[in-house]
């Protein structure tokens, strides 16, 4: 029997260690389908959401949801630090619970406080290995706790640097796209002077972007589940925008346009279904058609307006086929991170004179350069 419980102690230490690995230290993400910290990240968010159901405003309901990014990896360390506490507890009570203790017989518990005092390196004394078997576990023991937690917490500035990194071209897309940033909007703000030479070259710095936040969440998936600073504004929504006008200059474009447009748009598309695939999350239509044919026709005008002169029925179909790629990866993970996907925007946002965009855009009364036909102007 206590045989047995030392062979689980032992397979119980070394999948926590290896799942502390691949989570944190592996510059890769896992295909295998049982993993701890996934299992771990599954159920606590879902009580965790179920929660936030019982929120009667939504401000309050995404406020609540922005705790448990960074909450749960340290719920996830401290889940894993009594994973091995309890390891070496099982291993110290197969060795015949060794140990010496004033005044009483050494139990499991007596086994589980030497685990955790010696885990977190407290030398308390008033529990001792009495064997050589039981000292070699509690070096042993030791030694794993102290280089567990420093190299869990010496990788937390790396986690928060790709946090930031994703959200400084978030916060950045709020003046060129609005908030939430929208296709039309970003189309709008640009302008006939602008889509075809600033356009483009915004596109490839997205490019690269989506290529970062690729690579950063793939490896941390934990990441996805981390909110922006406002509650309008999301990574995902930032895809939806940059995903949309892609499609759109891909299936109406022409020129160096285009060609950025289907860069960006595969890099973009690849990354929402790799996260989708790694999130465990199956690709579904949204609830409703994000783009019906009266949007549709306000697009086409809003593309015409901006120098995008192929808009004919034919590109109607090709940007259909293009939303069919992407649409169902942002749905299923709209639904699973609690975020919504933006509109397209096209009509243009209500009160917009009342923003900082609107105010600062606008020209004084009178001025010559106040020409309400400029694209650049709503």
């Amino acid at each position: 029997m206590r045989g047995l419980v030392g062979i689980l102690g032992l397979l119980l230490l070394l999948t926590v260690l290896w799942d502390g690995f691949e989570t944190v230290i592996l510059p890769r993400h896992v295909t295998r389908s049982f993993r701890l910290a996934r299992l771990f990240f599954r159920t606590t968010w879902g009580l965790w959401t179920g929660f936030a159901r019982r929120a009667h405003s939504s401000k309050r309901r995404e406020s609540y949801l922005s705790y448990f990014g960074p909450l749960s990896v340290l719920l996830l360390l401290a889940f894993w630090a009594a994973m091995l506490m309890f390891s070496f507890a099982l291993l110290l009570w197969s060795g015949g619970s060794a140990v010496r203790l004033a005044g009483a017989t050494p139990t499991f518990r007596t086994d589980l406080y030497l685990s955790g005092t010696t885990f977190f390196t407290l030398g308390m004394g008033d529990v001792t290995p009495g064997t050589a078997l039981a000292r070699v576990i509690t070096v042993a023991e030791a030694g794993t706790g102290f280089g567990f937690l420093a190299i869990m917490i010496a990788y937390l500035p790396t986690l928060y640097a790709a946090f930031s990194q994703r959200e400084v071209n978030i916060s950045l897309l709020d003046a060129r796209a609005g908030s939430p940033p929208t296709a039309g909007e970003l189309l709008r703000r640009h302008g006939r002077l602008r889509v075809r030479d600033g356009l483009v070259q915004y596109l490839r710095d997205w490019e690269i972007w989506s290529a970062q936040l690729m690579e950063s969440h793939l490896t941390y998936p934990f990441l996805c589940f981390f909110r922006s600073q406002h509650d309008n504004q999301s990574w995902l929504a930032a895809f939806t925008a940059i995903l949309d006008v892609c499609a759109a200059l891909i299936a109406y474009g022409e020129g160096e346009t285009k060609w950025q447009a289907q860069l960006t748009f595969a890099i973009s598309r690849h990354a929402v279904a790799d996260l989708s695939e790694v999130l465990r999350v199956r690709p579904q239509p949204p609830h409703a058609d994000r783009l019906p044919a009266e949007d549709l026709k306000k697009v086409r005008s809003l593309l015409l307006e901006c120098g995008v002169a192929q808009c004919a029925d034919a590109g109607d179909l090709k940007l259909k086929e293009l939303r069919q790629m992407y649409e169902p990866h942002l749905a299923a993970l709209s639904r699973l991170l609690w975020m919504p996907l933006p509109t397209w925007g096209a009509d243009a946002a209500p009160n917009s004179s009342r923003t900082v965009w609107g105010r600062i855009t606008s020209s004084a009364p009178g001025d010559p350069s106040d020409d309400r036909s400029h694209s650049d102007h709503f």
